[in-house]
């Protein structure tokens, strides 16, 4: 007798995935338009839901199955066909902001970056202001890059332009001389570079930004040590760790009022490779179980 699993993350039953129930919700925007040098993003949101079929829902740091607990409802795919990027962005803010506000923890499992500028605008028009973290390779923080402001080169510009509230970038090891300034100039924007992490410099002031504030974090995968995620379109060496990664989603959980939501993005999947895709599928799985924990615990 065969049996096949169900196709939502994490593959659960009926009665821990259903909208009702469950305390996370998972949407998925495979939108790509804009990457400027490997593509294949909008294969992203796909491949970690069918990686996270093979991630043991046991985690040893809760003694528990958090996914069971909490519960995992996926939404169907959410797809612009035909859609402008200025329609596009409209139409994920919009759905953003509808399950933003069903008192959920939501992630969104992109696609290229440019999504998390719409994320932005949905979550303040639901929730009003909030403070940004950001895990990256890139600080993002053009105005425009070929010749369009919605890139994923500006997803942190066009966040800042929702007017939420301000960023603190973690990780970042590429950046343009334009990017330099803004850093430099923009009290809104506060930045640690990959030394930074490495040395642990950023750790007492990320607590400090996030406590007691409503928290969006961002998470574009290339954030990572490419050796833990080769695939992505624009890789750069000298990343973060799996345990820095986790140590910063644990102080965000910890710290802050409020996790609104988090994103996944820019995975971009490689045939056959299918290593890129579940360590992306586990660190997803990982980030909702650290802070749906640190949510009921309050």
């Amino acid at each position: 007798m065969s049996y096949e699993i169900p196709h939502n993350f994490l593959g659960l039953d009926t009665v821990h995935s259903n909208y009702d129930q469950s305390m996370v919700l998972i949407l998925p925007v495979p939108y790509e338009a804009t990457v400027s040098y490997g593509g294949g993003t909008a294969a992203g949101p796909e491949a970690i839901i069918a990686a996270s079929q093979q991630v043991e829902l046991y985690d040893r740091e809760f003694e528990d199955e958090p996914g069971l607990r909490w519960g995992v409802h996926t939404l169907p795919a959410l797809t612009m066909e035909d859609a402008s990027p200025d329609e596009a962005m409209g139409i994920i803010a919009a759905e953003v902001q509808r399950q933003a506000g069903q008192g959920k923890l939501l992630c969104v499992l992109g696609g290229e970056h440019s999504i998390s500028g719409a994320v932005a605008q949905g979550l303040f028009a639901a929730h009003g202001p909030f403070v940004t973290v950001q895990i990256d390779a890139h600080a993002d923080l053009r105005d425009e890059y070929e010749g369009t402001p919605h890139s994923h080169a500006c997803a942190m510009r066009r966040v800042l332009d929702a007017g939420a509230g301000p960023v603190l970038q973690l990780g970042i090891r590429s950046l343009s001389v334009d990017e330099a300034e803004v850093i430099r100039s923009d009290e809104r924007v506060t930045t640690f570079f990959s030394e930074d992490i490495h040395a642990g410099m950023h750790l007492a002031a990320l607590a400090d930004f996030v406590r007691g504030q409503p928290v969006y974090l961002t998470i574009d995968i290339d954030g990572l040590d490419v050796s833990l995620v080769p695939a992505t379109g624009t890789p750069e060496p000298d990343g973060l760790s799996w345990n820095e990664t986790l140590e910063i989603v644990r102080i965000v959980a910890r710290e802050a009022a409020q996790v609104l939501a988090f994103d996944v993005m820019e995975l971009a999947p490689i045939a056959g490779f299918h290593s890129a895709d579940f360590v992306t599928a586990k660190l997803t799985y990982k980030t909702m179980s650290i802070i749906m924990a640190a949510q009921a615990a309050e």
